[in-house]
């Protein structure tokens, strides 16, 4: 029998209008005996059955709801029919040779990642209640999705949130973990076992597509280039010349092997600048470009920073919109949740008027969706991704 678990009054609306989470202080009390991890029902102040999912009293989330049916089971089925709808929407939706399979509580897996590299997988967990499946979830993709290898990279800062250890190695026998994929007509060097995230940036899928049109013969700026993922598209869209910029030596050392890996070197170069450094020194020289791109990494990770994380988005987007020729376009981007899209939109158009210059608004697109947002889940919305024309 599962224990019960009650929220106070007033607590819990969230949760009762489809949010996954149940917070440690929305819980007034529970029947039964648990361990962390085991999967309970919640109940509300009147006793009404909102949902069954695991418990962590270990973390401030402290429940996460796997379903609405409270005769439902959480058991290989369960996982089995879950994983089964998530590969069935992405097959409508995108390019499935690499690509998020499994987007956690927005494929109503709370606590879950997986990442498909063509034939390889990697799987993120991010909850203990998710770690107690795992060997099931690992069966299921080699059963069913033809996995030759799965690697978890569970090295992430959250699990100790959760009180629970980093950790990464291998879920199936060994294999090269440097895999080769292709997106988009590029193809790229991922590192499974020590890349960022689960080895590549997937969520820019989309948005590296939309750039081809506006780079075809033109002069491209990309910072914060990383392994080269927007210039690469550049180039193989028709650009004249593409540089791309990153402070780490060894992203731009495998930016350099994308680009040999793609014939692009001639066109595709890369250099190891800090960008906030450079821009403002290039600006005053004049340099100019017909397109510029931003693509910087989250300044802020959490509400307590998000001051200082406005300053750095408004001075790098001054300095990139200096960059641009008349007429030309400017891509820019935040991967924060916390940068708000409406808080984004103010800062970009404070950048733009320190710069005295107008923006064009071509499209606002969002994270590829492969990364689908859950309304009932504002935490899996975080990518927004602006194309301008600059004036």
């Amino acid at each position: 029998m599962a224990s019960k678990f009650y929220l106070y009054k007033g607590r819990g609306r969230k949760s009762e209008a489809g949010h996954p989470w149940i917070y440690s202080n929305e819980i007034e009390g529970y029947d039964g005996e648990y361990v962390n991890g085991d999967i309970i029902e919640v109940y509300n102040f009147r006793n009404e059955f909102i949902g069954k999912g695991y418990i962590n009293d270990a973390s401030k989330i402290a429940i996460r709801i796997m379903t609405r049916d409270i005769n439902e089971e959480i058991d290989e089925d369960f996982f089995r029919k879950r994983i089964k709808n998530a590969w069935e929407y992405r097959k409508k939706v995108i390019d499935t040779s690499s690509c998020r399979f499994v987007f956690g509580e927005a494929d109503f897996l709370p606590g879950l990642i997986i990442d498909k590299y063509e034939d390889y997988y990697v799987i993120q967990s991010l909850a203990l209640g998710i770690d107690k499946y795992k060997d099931i979830i690992v069966n299921i993709l080699k059963e069913e999705y033809g996995a030759k290898g799965i690697y978890e990279r569970s090295d992430v800062r959250v699990r100790e949130l959760e009180g629970m250890e980093q950790t990464k190695g291998f879920l199936t026998e060994p294999f090269d973990t440097n895999v080769i994929i292709t997106e988009n007509g590029v193809k790229y060097h991922v590192d499974l076992e020590n890349g960022q995230k689960t080895g590549f940036f997937l969520d820019q899928k989309e948005n590296r597509n939309a750039i081809h049109k506006l780079c075809k013969g033109a002069d491209v700026l990309d910072c914060f280039t990383h392994t080269g993922s927007f210039a690469l598209n550049a180039g193989i869209a028709g650009a004249k010349s593409v540089l791309g910029l990153d402070i780490s030596e060894l992203a731009i050392k495998d930016a350099t092997k994308n680009a040999e890996l793609n014939g692009l070197s001639d066109i595709v170069k890369f250099e190891c600048h800090n960008a906030f450094d450079v821009l403002s020194k290039w600006a005053k020289e004049g340099r100019k470009y017909d397109v510029v791109i931003l693509d910087p990494p989250a300044f802020t990770k959490s509400r307590s920073t998000i001051d200082g994380a406005v300053r750095g988005y408004k001075e790098i987007n001054l300095r990139g919109i200096k960059m641009v020729k008349p007429g030309g376009f400017f891509m820019t981007c935040s991967c924060s949740h916390f940068m708000n899209p409406e808080l984004f939109k103010e800062t970009i158009a404070d950048a733009a008027k320190d710069a005295r210059r107008t923006l064009r608004q071509v499209e606002f697109r969002t994270q590829s969706s492969d990364h689908p947002i859950l309304w009932n889940s504002d935490e899996s919305y975080y990518l927004k991704f602006y194309i301008f024309q600059v004036v």
